[in-house]
């Protein structure tokens, strides 16, 4: 088997090289990039295509679950969630994370995170990771604003069609189409991405999509839609794909189904 291409994730510079120390002696594993925030961990992310990633969940910023908020699913590797609470972990990541670790961290948790993780691939279960993965973040997030009603939002008055109504924690917040850089699926949740942040939405691809400008988004994948207005480049990939580059920042794979029509755009 070939060595897991790993990142590695922590604003503690101790606990950053703590977890160099230790997956330099295995095997199995090439630390490819080391990150000390969620920003840099999204663009070595999106840049290096990891298998796995060791992922502190509190740090400044993008903590954790938002670095998985914003990976498109199809790229998104294997996690191992590193932190110092256990409320966070324990109940909600055993199963649907390779493994969690919490600090103080201990050579041994993180040597049997590396071999779930390789079971995993040996199991041909590596793959499809941030459907669980938000599922588990939204029903933590639920525990916290259980005190708010959770009641599904209702159709959009026709003054603002222009806009998407989005429940964040209770609130319900308005975000302009414009705004709106693209939007992935991950199970009944769908992941909006605008203006640097990710908001999380209870719904399908299709019910959402009817919600947005068809002549605005796009399909480029089957769980990915893109603003159009959003797209700033499209380059070839080794493997004959294309990725879609977006002005903030973000990189998008095109599948080989929507391929042609991307490039009818941009003729």
């Amino acid at each position: 088997m070939q060595k897991l291409r790993t990142i590695i994730v922590d604003d503690e510079p101790l606990a950053l090289d703590f977890l160099r120390s230790c997956l330099a002696e295995s095997n199995d594993i090439e630390i490819v990039a080391e990150c000390c925030n969620g920003s840099a961990a999204v663009a070595a992310a999106n840049k290096l295509r990891p298998e796995l990633l060791f992922l502190d969940i509190q740090m400044p910023g993008i903590n954790g679950f938002e670095v998985v908020k914003a990976l498109q699913a199809d790229l998104m590797p294997m996690v191992v969630f590193v932190t110092a609470f256990n409320e966070y972990a324990v109940d909600a990541f055993d199963l649907h994370a390779v493994d969690y670790i919490l600090k103080p961290l201990d050579k041994e948790r993180v040597n049997r995170a590396v071999e779930r993780a390789i079971d995993r691939i040996k199991n041909g279960q590596e793959q499809s990771f941030k459907t669980p993965l938000i599922g588990a973040i939204e029903s933590i997030s639920e525990r916290v604003t259980s005190h708010v009603a959770q009641a599904p939002l209702t159709d959009v008055p026709s003054g603002i069609k222009r806009k998407l109504l989005v429940r964040d924690s209770g609130v319900v917040k308005v975000i302009p189409f414009d705004d709106i850089d693209w939007v992935d699926a991950a199970g009944d949740y769908m992941c909006v991405h605008a203006l640097g942040e990710t908001h999380i939405v209870r719904s399908t691809l299709t019910e959402l999509f009817a919600k947005l400008d068809d002549s605005l988004f796009v399909r480029i994948h089957r769980s990915t839609i893109v603003n159009i207005a959003r797209v700033v480049s499209v380059s070839p990939t080794q493997k004959g794909g294309s990725l879609l580059h977006l002005a903030g920042g973000a990189e998008l794979k095109v599948s080989r189904n929507y391929r042609e029509a991307i490039r009818n755009l941009f003729q």
